[in-house]
């Protein structure tokens, strides 16, 4: 007993090795019991068509050798570079497709669209009285029943012809297409408990047949929809823009040219 308690050393010292290791489990527990090693550095770019790009480069300034590091550290940097270029782009789309409509600290200007469905508009309606007044034109063309008739007058009469087929062409479509509607009725509305579906919180689940076993365990479990940014043009033209080393830069100008 006496040799225990000299080995015994935590003891000594005063530790309670269950206190500890219930405390180690406490605040690393995700940490505890895991194996961590090096991954392998695989690099961003195919190695072998960039070294050989690299070694072209290379010739034409006197340069015969270039080691696999070098290619490697490329990858690596144009990897980065990548990254760097999507994430600002990103936060430059995300600011164009923001709305300030509903906020109370910015008030609307000027509403362009409806400007311009005011100038659509306008024009339809002096598309409609040029229309009419040429059809008036036509209409007492076809009345006129002068003797002497001239070439003009003959043109006339035949474009009004060809305007009372095209109207009465028009009207038998439109009463056909009515009639059509009238036999084959009102459409009616899905029901909701039609075979087939289950309603469950008042919410429909499509359920196939012969697989209503399983209908009290079924669940409706909605994955996440992933929110998709899209990006266009615009948006890498004004990040080439504000880029100091891409301002001037031959790319700028070939993506204005687009």
């Amino acid at each position: 007993r006496d040799d225990d308690d000299i080995n015994d050393v935590a003891s000594m010292a005063g530790v309670n090795l269950n206190e500890e290791s219930a405390r180690i489990l406490a605040t690393n527990s995700d940490l505890v019991g895991t194996q961590t090693q090096p991954c392998k550095d695989e690099p961003f770019l195919a190695a072998v068509p960039l070294h050989k790009r690299i070694l072209e480069t290379a010739k034409k300034l006197g340069i015969t050798d270039v080691p696999a590091e070098v290619v490697t550290f490329i990858s690596h940097a144009t990897q980065n570079r990548l990254r760097t270029v999507i994430e600002k782009v990103t936060v430059i789309t995300q600011h164009r497709m923001e709305s300030y409509k509903d906020d109370e600290w910015y008030e609307q200007a000027t509403d362009v669209r409806a400007q311009l469905k005011f100038f659509e508009q306008l024009e339809r309606l002096e598309k409609q009285r040029k229309d009419e007044q040429e059809r008036e034109i036509l209409l007492k063309a076809a009345k006129s029943r002068s003797r002497q008739e001239d070439p003009e007058q003959a043109r006339l009469k035949q474009k009004a012809k060809e305007m009372q087929q095209q109207e009465l062409a028009q009207m038998r479509q439109r009463d056909a297409n009515l009639t059509a509607l009238a036999a084959i009725g009102p459409r009616k509305k899905r029901k909701l408990d039609a075979p087939g579906l289950l309603s469950i919180g008042g919410e429909g689940l499509g359920v196939c047949g012969g697989s209503q076993a399983g209908l009290g365990t079924a669940s409706p479990r909605q994955y996440p929809r992933q929110k998709i940014t899209r990006v266009n043009l615009r948006d890498f033209i004004f990040f080439m823009e504000q880029e100091r080393e891409m301002s001037r830069s031959l790319l700028l100008y070939r993506a204005l040219l687009k």
